[in-house]
């Protein structure tokens, strides 16, 4: 993995072939490989060319001594690493999706990222429905955490097509992703697409007009997340730190005008 960022576990990535390893203090399941066809209903051209594995991620990857209490809060960590290279005129890149109701708690929930290499844009709208609402693009290097809200749509985007992605993040241990709603708009609100090296973007048809926000991500204190230590470092530090994913309930942060 391309990058000096220190994220605490014990996991190698590899690019060529997309994959991990794991070390001997951590344990995770084998990647599951996300290919193009997999993903061309939401693309700007559905029938364009690119990698044939668009990604590789694995869920739930933790050292054995930390398992019982993230089974305790329902947390899950993932990682995610991107192929490089674009997929036509769009970078390589997810094809978004809403986090389904936990059966946990009965809402959706919200997820933290932390880019570890390359660089990502967040892309994420309020609503998969015809009117998006706040639609926002949110441009992270390594070592950056961007938090999506609870109930959005989102996708992340590769914005360097030469440097490999890979990011991880928290998640609700009874995570599941909900497709439909995005395919049948065709993608999300605003199509990624990259002019030589530099990244822009298109609105999408399916949807009623909206403004694109492009910013950098947020100062999450009010989340009690730090800046300048890894997220898993920090659960290890304070390990209620991100009950808040399973249970957005937990902070006083109020969801409805969050700016991520």
């Amino acid at each position: 993995m391309s990058g000096n960022f220190d994220h605490g576990l014990d996991l190698e990535v590899h690019t060529d072939p997309l994959g991990f390893t794991y070390g001997s203090n951590c344990t995770g399941p084998t990647p599951e490989l996300r290919y193009l066809d997999d993903i061309r209903a939401t693309l700007l051209d559905p029938e364009c060319t690119g990698p044939d594995i668009a990604y590789a991620i694995v869920m739930d990857i933790a050292p054995e001594s930390v398992r019982d209490d993230l089974r305790r809060r329902n947390l899950c960590f993932g990682v995610v690493t991107y192929a490089a290279g674009r997929l036509g005129r769009e970078p390589v890149r997810s094809q978004g999706h809403v986090h389904k109701r936990s059966p946990h708690t009965g809402i959706s929930t919200p997820e933290v990222y932390e880019v570890w290499s390359g660089r990502a844009v967040i892309l994420m709208q309020e609503h998969a429905a015809e009117d998006p609402g706040r639609c926002f693009a949110v441009a992270a290097e390594a070592g950056d955490v961007v938090v999506v809200p609870p109930g959005w749509v989102h996708a992340t985007i590769s914005a360097d097509p030469t440097v490999p992605l890979t990011f991880g993040a928290w998640c609700d241990a009874d995570y599941g992703f909900e497709y439909e709603a995005v395919r049948a708009h065709r993608g999300l609100a605003w199509f990624p697409v990259l002019d030589g090296d530099q990244l822009t973007y298109e609105s999408n048809p399916s949807y009623l007009p909206s403004e694109l926000i492009e910013k950098s991500p947020s100062p999450y204190e009010a989340l009690g997340i730090a800046a300048d230590t890894s997220i898993w470092r920090q659960y290890i530090d304070t390990r209620d730190r991100f009950d808040f994913v399973p249970d957005p309930r937990l902070t006083r942060v109020d969801w409805e005008d969050f700016i991520p």
